[in-house]
């Protein structure tokens, strides 16, 4: 069933009756993208949430120099979206990419504020998934502040070892903030002291 794994993750927060579960399965658009498909561009108003229903999906901010840092990952049964501009409907900063060949579940502003109002359990289904963003956020913050970069390779390894399946190592220090040459040095240091 292609919205099996939305409901598992919706279910760990909140129960639906089976009139709520149709009535959200009926608003939810499946869509299959291909590696390198954008989502959502810079200044492109965002009206969508998405959820990663399989592969693996990355936002990022580009700087005007055209560098670009990694803001967050996607994989399967996680949600990702530009939220500032999706909650307030403003143009977007981040884009968000297809990193490979995937299938997501999109829900358009519309539609998410008509759920809220319609079935209010969704109200705390989504109070729960912003309330842990915000604290995975707050603690990537004090963690750039506080550890070293190699500190902060390990915990990324640590807290979400699938992703380094699907993303690039130039990913991964885009999203930790340091140079792809530096997250190498890194790398290799770690692995001669696995060795001795």
């Amino acid at each position: 069933m292609e919205y099996q794994l939305i409901l598992q993750n919706v279910s760990k927060h909140i129960s639906l009756q089976e009139n709520e579960r149709n009535y959200f399965f009926s608003i939810l658009e499946l869509k299959e993208v291909k590696r390198k498909d954008l989502l959502l561009r810079e200044q492109q108003i965002c009206r969508y949430i998405y959820f990663v229903n399989r592969g693996a999906l990355r936002a990022y901010y580009v700087d005007k120099s055209g560098r670009e840092s990694t803001i967050m990952f996607g994989l399967a049964d996680w949600w990702i979206t530009d939220m500032h501009c999706f909650i307030n409907e403003l143009p977007a900063t981040l884009y968000v990419e297809a990193l490979e060949d995937s299938e997501i579940v999109q829900l358009n502003k519309e539609n998410f504020q008509k759920l809220l109002v319609d079935l209010p359990v969704f109200e705390r289904f989504f109070r729960i998934i912003f309330q842990n963003a915000y604290i995975r956020e707050q603690l990537r913050m004090i963690e750039n502040l506080s550890l070293t970069a190699e500190e902060r390779y390990v915990n990324f390894l640590k807290k979400y070892p699938q992703v380094q399946l699907h993303v690039t190592q130039k990913q991964i220090a885009s999203y930790l903030g340091i140079s792809p040459e530096f997250l190498s040095t890194i790398r290799n240091n770690l692995a001669k002291t696995k060795i001795s």
